[in-house]
This record gives C-alpha cells, structure tokens and sequence, in this order.
C-alpha cells in the first residue's frame, strides 16, 4: 500500500490535509459552479424539441452521477473501515450519507420539474427513477442506522455493511434504460461514447459536473473534519485546535 494510504489513518494528518486543500477545492467549486450555470442558462444554444426547459439538465445531470458516486464512495470507505479498521475511512463514510442523501433529493426534484413538461406528469414508476428512489432510502436507512446506535464503532461496522449491500443499485440505475423499456432517456455522455449533444451544450454540462464535484468534496472533508474533531476530543492536538479558535 501507499504511504498515504497510511497517513490516512492518522486522524491529525487526515484533519491538517484537508484543511490546506479545502481553500483550493473552494475556489475552484465557486468558479466552475459559475461559469457552469452561466454559460448553461445564457449561452448555451435551446434544444430543437424541448426549448429552454432541457436547460434544468445542468443541475439535474451533475446531481444525479453525483448522488450515485457518493453512494459509491460511502461503500468503498465503509470497506476500508471493515477491512483495515481505519476510523478515517468510517468518518468519511458517515460524511457521505447526508450528503448524498440532499443530492439524490435534488436529482429527483428536478427530474419531477423536468418531467413535467416532457412526459405531462411530475413522476412516473420509470425504472431508473424508481432506482434513484431506492437509492434515496438507502442513504436515510445509512443515516438512521448511524442514529440508532450509541457505541460509534457497532454504527461504523453496520452502516458499513449496509451500504455494501446497496451497492447493488447502482448497475441498476446506470443499466436500468438499458435493460427495460422506459421513459427516461439513455445517458447524455458517456467517458467511452461521443456525446450526443453539440460541444456548445455538453462543455457547461462537463463543468458543472466537476463543479459539483469540487462541492461535494469541500462540504466532504468539512463535515468529516468535525467529525474527527468530535471523535478525538480527548487528544492533545484536538485541544489545542480548540483553543486557537
């Protein structure tokens, strides 16, 4: 393993390491988080067919790989923390879950106002929202789980455990238009595939999904900064955080 796999593991270095990235990761989700909506709403060309409502896709398309890469990243650390006991990675799993969860309401709220105009109903059981439906429990059912328990390592072990058995919605969601005859449209880019839309309508798509990324990470390492604060209350280095502030 790496070195900073390691380094990881240390709550001090992990706390020190995102606070001198979290000012970088700021700017740059307020800049492309504007130049995004900017050139999204203003600039970019209407579509033939849907007019000015497709322009909801520059938050709805971000929000939605989002939510699933969230989701992604809570199991992935949540194995981690099973696997190598690092409490690190079981703080940035439990960071994720709110967050994913206020992303996958988002997508799904603007899916609804999307629908509207393009199927004449705000929801449909169309297999991939229904899956995004089911990705939105599983990330309260993560929270609520955490809740439940008030020794914080049997809520690591089990929250960790849930969410690597709700990683099997996530092919799901991403195959679902594949597999099943639905409503929703098949996926607007692909790393593999030409887009299907014009340059001048994918470019602000692509930088308002790094934007958001940019976000998610800074919102990430601040609640799990806390997190860790919380958790290390009793070390010398806490206190001395603490009282600098």
């Amino acid at each position: 393993m790496p070195r900073w796999f390691y380094q990881l593991a240390s709550p001090k270095w992990f706390y020190d390491f995102t606070g001198a990235l979290l000012p970088w990761f700021s700017a740059a989700a307020i800049l492309l988080l504007i130049v995004g909506l900017v050139w999204g709403l203003v600039f970019a060309p209407s579509d033939y067919q849907q007019g000015n409502s497709f322009r909801i896709i520059y938050i709805h398309v971000p929000s939605s790989i989002l939510a699933q890469s969230c989701y992604m990243l809570m199991a992935v650390a949540g194995a981690i923390g099973l696997i190598w006991k690092m409490k690190i990675a079981h703080v940035v799993a439990g960071a994720c879950a709110p967050i994913g969860a206020s992303i996958a309401v988002m997508s799904l709220a603007t899916g609804a106002i999307w629908g509207k105009p393009t199927w004449g109903a705000w929801w449909v059981w169309d297999a991939r929202l229904t899956a995004m439906l089911v990705l939105l429990f599983l990330y309260i059912g993560v929270i609520a789980l955490n809740s439940a328990f008030t020794n914080i390592a049997s809520a690591d072990k089990a929250t960790a455990v849930l969410s690597l058995v709700g990683l099997v919605n996530i092919p799901i969601i991403k195959y679902s238009v594949e597999w099943w005859n639905t409503l929703h449209q098949p996926a607007t880019f692909t790393v593999t595939e030409k887009p299907a839309m014009p340059p001048e309508m994918w470019m602000p798509l692509l930088v308002m999904v790094l934007g958001f990324y940019c976000f998610f990470a800074v919102v990430l390492m601040s609640r799990a900064r806390i997190d860790v604060l919380q958790r290390e209350k009793r070390s010398d280095w806490v206190k001395k955080v603490i009282e600098n502030y």
